[in-house]
């Protein structure tokens, strides 16, 4: 079943499964901005990736002398979420782990996840709450896939990534081998980067202290600003043909706060780069936004 909020702007179409948005038209220009999840190069559109992010070394994490299995991003794209509340122009949905995944994940939360619409923007907010009486590990980020090309007779070559660095603060970009962090280093000049498929051949772009990207058109000035202030890093990812040299018709930015594994980690969820840690009965808030035009 498909959820729909609107303004006289936008039109936003929102599962229950994952509170994944599916659906992105801009009632002014007619255009579809979500990519459409074809199975046949990406399932997902926009999953939100709990408790982990990314991939960790042998799927696997330490927690207080036990052993526990995850895959790549973590459960909370695949579970369905309650409906806690719905205007025109919002919606909330809400999330209780209630024992479910003991299995794989010892911390029992609340997941709430709300979606507003402001003009011609999306506002997404995060909040977990720890429902232990211990300090509780996770990392959680975005995942939205843009279609690439917006409009007919373009490629991916016609469009760009602008960037907004953090202020007084040094861009650093992270290389990715086999979905695990290998080196990381201060990034050169980056202000602009214009799209093309070997961008993406060996996994996605990385980085930290960043607060803004767009991803522009070239030749319409279409395209998509997501605002992240306060997010410690984004991925940009596309899927990568090997046997074309192409991309799949879509890239993502992913704002994050969490990280792969790096390759050479103690495996400690504890001592994971980007973990946070949130304090018994506390709730984590984050807010990032989408602005189509």
């Amino acid at each position: 079943m498909m959820l729909v909020i609107e303004n006289d702007w936008l039109k936003v179409g929102i599962v229950r499964n994952g509170a994944e948005v599916r659906g992105v038209k801009h009632k002014k220009n007619g255009l579809d901005y979500m990519w459409t999840g074809d199975n046949a190069y990406w399932g997902r559109v926009s999953p939100v990736l709990f408790p982990i992010v990314g991939r960790l070394k042998g799927d696997q994490y330490q927690l207080d002398d036990h052993t526990y299995k995850m895959s790549q991003h973590g459960f909370l794209r695949d579970v369905v979420f309650d409906v806690e509340e719905q205007t025109d122009t919002t919606v909330s949905f809400v999330f209780e782990s209630a024992g479910q995944f003991s299995h794989v994940y010892p911390y029992e939360f609340k997941a709430i996840i709300r979606y507003l619409l402001k003009e011609h923007s999306l506002m997404v907010q995060w909040e977990i709450v720890n429902e232990n009486k211990v300090e509780m590990y996770f990392s959680i980020g975005a995942h939205p896939a843009f279609k690439m090309p917006l409009v007919e007779n373009e490629t991916i070559e016609d469009y760009r990534l602008n960037f907004t660095p953090a202020a007084n603060k040094s861009v650093m970009e992270y290389e990715l081998k086999d979905s695990l962090i290998h080196e990381r280093g201060t990034a050169n000049d980056i202000s602009t980067i214009q799209l093309k498929p070997s961008l993406f051949a060996h996994d996605a772009l990385v980085y930290s202290n960043i607060d803004q990207i767009t991803l522009e058109s070239n030749k319409t000035g279409h395209g998509i600003e997501v605002l992240f202030e306060k997010f410690p890093f984004v991925g940009i990812w596309s899927k990568y043909m090997d046997t074309t040299g192409t991309i799949a018709p879509f890239v993502c930015i992913e704002p994050w706060y969490g990280i792969a594994d790096t390759y050479n980690t103690s495996g400690n969820l504890k001592e994971k780069m980007g973990v946070n840690k949130l304090d018994a009965g506390e709730t984590f808030q984050a807010e990032y936004k989408m602005k189509f035009k």
